[in-house]
């Protein structure tokens, strides 16, 4: 059997590394991948946004399948290009990736069916927008409507923050077109845990819980990034707060996509936020989270392609799903500067002494090859996963690998996990 995965970061190689479990693929794609992917499969040319090439591509090396990683192409449409020539892939049409494709419509989409969220106002008109900030008190969340990287959200302590803010969203423009409409919503306290799960357009399986920390300092300072570092399990997300979510937000979520003609097939991530009124939803993505996927996959017991396909085929209630009674703790290394500015093109050292390790996995984000050797190339380069009986046996882990890996420049959060669980 043939795979092609999409995309070239950490999540990518996170799948393609679960991938590699299963006996029956012969081989393993990845477009267009990185240099450490390409330590596991076969990386193409061909960017995630080239859907003709992509076609062209799978049909040419008679794919059996193919996993989309990324929200780009997701939004974009990818799936309905590959459906539309007779290919199996794995992920939300266009028309259900917009519940992460555009904040207003999953907001829109909570209120209509009943799902706690915060509240909030959409505004395509910056005059109107700003005139309701003015309205509002403070602190308040600002988000752009679209895709940004991760980075679209901005919590605003103060008036002027959120004007500043708006400002830069709306009208210079900060990212994009992705701010050509904006959320403003209630600012939510709580602590916050992401729940991926599998969903087939009806069936919605969520799987072991995870925490993320998004700030790029310690104490969860600093700027927004895509992601500082993650564990597994989440520290107060219990059995029960799982019964309550299925009831409330999950299966009610893929039924309102259900009713609404955009059945959702493919990874549902549900940001939640534990407030004082209970579970909510901060957000929606329509693929697997970035580094969440990288502690969440090693605890995965069960096939990941058969549980793929079982989603794919509308089969995903005859699955049992089976998890690891063990954690994971992945901390990411980053290029100094990130998420701002910062250099590329250093080695990267210490990779081949880490691959002494069974309980310690490294997941490439940002490298490339340079004569003959891995250099770093992006914000967020590798990150590093510990594996562990228990949450503190996995950060102990995942901080050994963090000593042994080296470049120049590098600069990683020394407190991944160990807040939450007062270590």
């Amino acid at each position: 059997m043939k795979v092609l995965v999409v995309g070239s970061g950490g999540r990518e190689h996170a799948i393609v590394w679960s991938l590699k479990k299963n006996a029956n693929i012969e081989k393993i794609y990845c477009a267009p991948g990185n240099a450490g992917i390409g330590l596991d499969a076969e990386c193409v040319p061909i960017g995630a946004m080239e859907f003709d090439k992509l076609v062209d591509f799978a049909k040419k090396e008679n794919i059996d399948f193919t996993i989309i990683g990324m929200d780009d192409p997701l939004v974009g449409g990818v799936v309905d290009a590959f459906e539309k020539e007779g290919l199996r892939v794995f992920g939300p049409r266009k028309n259900a990736a917009i519940i992460e494709g555009s904040k207003a419509f999953s907001k829109d989409l909570m209120k209509k069916y009943g799902i706690p969220t915060a509240k909030y106002e959409s505004f395509t008109d910056y005059e109107e927008a700003k005139k309701y900030l003015d309205s509002q008190e403070m602190p308040i969340v600002i988000k752009a409507d679209g895709l940004a990287l991760g980075k679209g959200v901005l919590i605003c302590m103060t008036r002027e923050e959120a004007e500043e803010g708006l400002k830069e969203i709306m009208l210079d423009k900060k990212f994009g077109s992705a701010g050509n409409a904006v959320v403003i919503e209630e600012f939510l306290q709580g602590p916050e845990v992401s729940v991926l799960s599998f969903c087939d357009g009806k069936t919605v399986v969520p799987m072991v819980s995870a925490q993320d920390h998004k700030r790029a300092l310690d104490g969860d300072k600093g700027l927004n990034t895509g992601g500082m570092g993650t564990f597994s399990p989440s520290v107060f997300y219990t059995e029960e707060m799982n019964e309550e979510c299925m009831k409330t937000i999950f299966q009610p979520t893929v039924d309102a996509m259900a009713k609404e003609g955009r059945p959702f097939v493919g990874i549902l991530y549900f940001g939640l936020m534990l407030t004082k009124d209970g579970m909510k939803v901060i957000e929606y993505n329509a693929r697997f989270g970035d580094p969440e996927t990288q502690v969440v996959l090693p605890r995965l017991k069960t096939d990941l392609l058969e549980i793929m396909e079982a989603c794919v085929d509308g089969k995903l209630a005859d699955m049992n799903i089976e998890w690891y009674d063990n954690a994971a703790v992945c901390v990411v290394l980053a290029s100094g500067g990130y998420p701002v500015e910062y250099e590329k093109g250093f080695e990267i050292k210490g990779l081949d002494e880490i691959k002494k390790y069974n309980n310690i996995v490294v997941f490439h984000a940002g490298t490339a090859e340079k004569d003959g050797k891995l250099v770093t190339n992006g914000g967020r380069v590798l990150g590093i996963t510990g594996i562990g009986d228990n949450i503190n046996e996995a950060i102990k882990t995942a901080y050994e690998g963090v000593e042994i890996v080296d470049f120049d420049k590098k600069h990683f959060r020394t407190d991944i996990g160990r807040k939450e669980y007062k270590l």
